[in-house]
């Protein structure tokens, strides 16, 4: 029995991509496995006598060549969330993380990193309201821009308007300088952030000269009926009971909503209900709405953040 299994990898791009910038990839193989793996000129080396891990590692190799394959540049999620569907022997989740995708004209494509991010894809797929909850780097409202220019740049939808509600600081909107996208452009950079990353910038400047994006706090959505849209509201839990019927009774016939929000970052006065939390208690039996729930493990922005959510989830449970 050998005592180590070797995996001739003959592409030096595609070998590459499987060890990541800085043998990142690597690395989430060997925590994974808690087994040392390295590489020997174009071969993949694991360090085991087991021939149960040796298959598990060949079948991992073989699942990260299928997603190099069709554009999904693996990372350290991917290597983490395909190793525990190997482990679970759970085909459907990577069924979902390498038949769904969202693809942008002009553009890449753009992949779920881990399960929930795949049903959250498909989610916006087959419904019209939409719900992501979860904390900070989760990939909530990257991936709704995302599904949300698809569907504009195809046509499908008309405009895109970006919202959020303005939980102020002090300071009155009214009493900044600048016309209205001035004032609330810094609320919404975030989501511009979104867009700026995902298609060339003069595909965005033509959006904006057409008016096909359009930015606007939610106080100002009020007496709209907003039809053959795609709407994205972030930071979704803060809003109050009021602010969120009010947005959800805006959505008119062709439109797409999708919501999203961190229902342990609120920062209502402490006397005002969360319109987002309420929402998901009495709309929850609701099926032409999809929910999607993210937790701290789903995190994909940095592994540093993810350690900061876990620890605050931590001091709450004490």
């Amino acid at each position: 029995m050998s005592r180590q299994c070797i995996v001739v990898i003959e592409n030096s791009n595609l070998l590459q991509s499987i060890c990541g910038a800085n043998d990142i990839n690597l690395a989430a193989i060997q925590n994974s496995m808690g087994i040392e793996v390295f590489t020997h000129g174009n071969e993949l080396i694991l360090n085991s006598v087991d021939i149960i891990i040796q298959k598990n590692f060949k079948e991992l190799v073989d699942k990260l060549i299928e997603h190099y394959n069709i554009g999904h540049i693996p990372d350290p999620q991917l290597v983490s969330t395909l190793y525990r569907s190997i482990i679970t022997k759970d085909e459907n989740t990577t069924d979902l993380l390498k038949d769904l995708h969202i693809s942008l004209p002009k553009s890449s494509k753009v992949f779920p990193r881990n399960h929930n991010q795949a049903l959250y894809i498909d989610g916006m797929f087959k419904k019209d309201i939409i719900f992501a909850i979860g904390p900070a780097g989760t990939g909530k409202t990257y991936l709704g821009i995302a599904h949300a220019l698809k569907e504009i740049l195809e046509k499908k939808k008309r405009k895109l308007i970006l919202t959020r509600p303005v939980v102020e600081a002090g300071e009155s909107l009214g009493f900044l300088p600048g016309d209205l996208n001035q004032k609330i452009s810094p609320y919404l950079r975030p989501l511009y952030d979104a867009i700026d990353s995902l298609i060339p910038f003069n595909i965005i400047k033509k959006l904006e000269e057409n008016r096909v994006i359009e930015i606007a706090p939610l106080a100002y959505m009020r007496g709209r009926s907003l039809k053959n849209s795609y709407i994205l509201l972030d930071e979704a839990q803060n809003t109050t009971k009021e602010q969120m019927k009010m947005f959800l009774t805006r959505i008119g016939e062709g439109s797409k909503a999708i919501i999203t929000g961190d229902i342990t970052q609120i920062d209502l006065p402490s006397r005002k209900i969360s319109g987002l939390v309420h929402s998901l208690e009495i709309l929850k039996d609701l099926e032409d709405i999809h929910f999607s729930f993210f937790s701290a493990q789903d995190i994909v922005r940095s592994p540093l953040v993810k350690a900061i959510v876990n620890a605050y989830e931590q001091e709450g449970r004490e």
